[in-house]
């Protein structure tokens, strides 16, 4: 049997069924065919392979009578969306889709002849969701002829169409930056959402809050109260894409309560907020550019922002640490001063210490400033002025990151992310309570913790507090409040009552909690006494920072886990002072306490079998008396037995009275 089919262009296959000697007939049906434009019948096995090979197949199981129905079914782009890339479209699909929506981003390429076309259509399916998501549907389409007739030269090319529009925007930008992209799409389907947005109270303390960069404009609408307020809103509204490129999110605002917490006094006024420390532009709002070089200067340029007085007793109510910069204009020593401070400014942020400038020698004379420059370090507001060289910023910093300076009475510490890892690395020992804004028992909890803040600082251990997602995630706590105990960087989170604080000052201050596998545990006086108090036998190795002793410390750690076996706890300490009230004028040095009794190790603290040898003789030894010790407590007794004999065997009886 011969069987003939007729093959379309356009993968149409249609099996003759009549008889195909039939010469005329045949040729009768194949012209048929050609210009008869129906619904193809297929098998099985073809409809598999059409899956497989085209785009879009529709297949007709039933009768639909409602042409346009089906057509507005089979052309609606919801239909058409393929998963992970951006539709392509014929030109009659295009038109159709293009009455139907009402913003439709078209992507104009070559499949041939064009190297750019598939790198940027890759581009643009990373945006292709989101695009979707804000209504815009994305289509692409092999057309260099339409695509001429829309105004387009060269491929590839991107035009937008918006409902009612009768002429397309063709994008003018790189079409590789997805992200610009993206947004001059959102801005084409809604032009109004290019000005600079209102935002009042709460919202706008929110927004300053929570925002790493913000410029606040400050104005007056009434033309009779700010005569150039508009004036310079217009200006402004040409660089607020330019901020937004730069990271610097733009708002305006008439709330005249939040102006006057900031210190705007006059309108029209403009601040930006870098992490919630503002800094007043001083310029002409109505140059636009320097507006602009401004912001950009204040964004990429780590610079100490200058403040007025209001905002200084704003910020002293927000900020824990406060550093403020006092100085006065036409003043060389204040320019030297200044350009040494901002050099650890970046220093001072990973400390958590904000660093501002301020011109007002009224407010300097009340904290008893005679002289400028000068800085003040305000704790939770409470001032202390550095008396030091400010050209020396080294020792500037060193000041500001004192402990001493920084400790807040009856308060633990707030850190960040960065200031935690700081202190990791400095310092052995750290209890770090994480807590969040929205938690009912954190505040609670947070109070139990400051009334031991004092005590666990006098064991050596630095408390802290931090409120930050990311860090609680980075060391797997799951639920807040939590307290986790550092340990040399090793992390031991505590299961216990918070509430409890007793519980929780034995739990920091335990030796089974402190102690580290491998390593001679680092103490201070007051955890060397509790530890003498509790165990009766305790090793303690007395070192300074010098190259001799961490070579001796390195030989001693070999015999950490040996002194372990022993039930000696071996512990390390670095205090010249301390270590003279055991009569110890040189380090190192070794002393073993047996129940307080402390013997000094006389041998090579370098051969470390030597000193095990000597800590095992002194912890199994077992105190014998001698000869002159016997002959002591003979003597004692004797003369205690001999003052009973003369009590009362020469005891004189009383005579009987006449």
């Amino acid at each position: 049997m011969v069987l003939i089919c007729f093959v379309h262009l356009r993968i149409k296959v249609r099996r003759s069924e009549g008889d195909i000697q039939a010469e005329e007939d045949v040729l009768e049906w194949l012209i048929e065919q050609r210009h008869e434009d129906t619904i193809e019948n297929i098998n099985r096995q073809l409809l598999y392979t059409l899956i497989d090979t085209q785009d879009y197949l529709a297949v007709y199981f039933c009768d639909l009578y409602d042409d346009e129905d089906v057509l507005d079914w089979l052309t609606a782009p919801e239909n058409m969306e393929l998963n992970d890339a951006i539709e392509k479209v014929n030109r009659k699909m295009f038109e159709r889709i293009k009455q139907t929506t009402d913003y439709l981003a078209v992507f104009f390429y070559a499949e041939e002849g064009c190297k750019q076309c598939q790198k940027v259509l890759a581009e643009l399916e990373n945006i292709d969701d989101e695009a979707d998501a804000n209504g815009i549907d994305f289509v692409k389409i092999d057309d260099s002829q339409l695509a001429k007739e829309v105004g387009v030269f060269a491929l590839p090319a991107i035009v937008f169409y918006r409902a009612g529009s009768e002429e397309p925007i063709i994008y003018a930008g790189d079409m590789k930056n997805e992200e610009n992209l993206l947004s001059w799409l959102l801005t084409e389907k809604d032009p109004t959402a290019d000005f600079i947005e209102d935002m009042y109270g709460d919202a706008l303390l929110r927004v300053i809050r929570d925002s790493d960069a913000i410029a606040v404009y400050f104005y007056n609408e009434d033309t009779n109260a700010c005569s150039t307020c508009m004036k310079v809103l217009e200006e402004l509204e040409n660089i607020d894409d330019d901020t937004d490129r730069i990271g610097v999110k733009f708002v305006k605002t008439q709330d005249a309560k939040v102006a006057e917490r900031y210190g705007v006094v006059s309108m029209p006024a403009l601040l930006y907020f870098e992490h919630q420390i503002p800094t007043v532009y001083e310029g002409d709002l109505l140059a636009e550019e320097d507006v602009l070089q401004w912001l950009i200067l204040q964004k990429t340029e780590d610079r100490i922002e200058t403040i007025n007085r209001n905002m200084l007793e704003v910020m002293l109510e927000d900020t824990q640490y406060l550093a403020v910069f006092f100085y006065k204009p036409n003043c060389r020593a204040c320019d030297t001063v200044l350009a040494e401070l901002e050099n650890i400014d970046d220093e001072c942020d990973v400390y958590g210490i904000h660093m501002v400038k301020i011109q007002d020698t009224q407010l300097a004379k009340r904290y008893g400033i005679k002289t400028l420059p000068a800085l003040i370090y305000f704790r939770n507001g409470n001032p202390l002025i550095f008396d030091g060289d400010m050209q020396n910023e080294v020792s500037v910093l060193e000041w500001l990151t004192d402990d001493e300076n920084r400790e807040l009475d009856g308060e633990i510490e707030a850190v960040n992310v960065r200031m935690l890892k700081r202190l990791m690395d400095e310092s052995p020992f750290i209890a770090a309570y994480f807590y969040e804004d929205d938690c009912a028992d954190c505040e609670q909890v947070l109070q139990e913790l400051e009334n031991i803040d004092d005590e666990v600082d006098m064991f050596g251990i630095d408390f802290v507090k931090i409120n930050d997602p990311d860090a609680a995630q980075r060391f797997n706590i799951l639920h807040t409040p939590a307290l986790v105990y550092f340990r040399k960087k090793t992390p031991l989170v505590y299961d216990g009552d918070l509430l409890d604080e007793e519980k929780v000052f034995n739990w920091l201050t335990s030796q089974d909690v402190f102690e580290i596998k491998d390593e001679i545990e680092e103490v201070n006086r007051k955890m060397l006494e509790k530890l003498l108090d509790e165990n009766d036998f305790v090793a303690v190795f007395f070192y300074e920072d010098n190259p001799k002793c961490e070579e001796v410390l390195t030989e001693l750690e070999k015999i950490d886990d040996d002194t372990d076996d022993l039930d000696i706890t071996f512990v390390k300490i670095r205090d010249t002072r301390y270590a003279k009230k055991y009569g110890i004028q040189k380090l190192p040095a070794l002393v073993y306490f047996r129940r307080r009794f402390p013997s000094i190790y006389r041998g090579d603290l370098m051969v470390e079998d030597e000193v095990l040898e000597w800590l095992q003789k002194n912890r199994f030894k077992h105190p014998e008396l001698n000869l002159f010790m016997y002959a002591t407590g003979a003597i004692t007794f004797a003369f205690i037995m001999y003052t009973f004999f003369l009590i009362f065997c020469f005891k004189t009886p009383h005579q009987k009275a006449a």
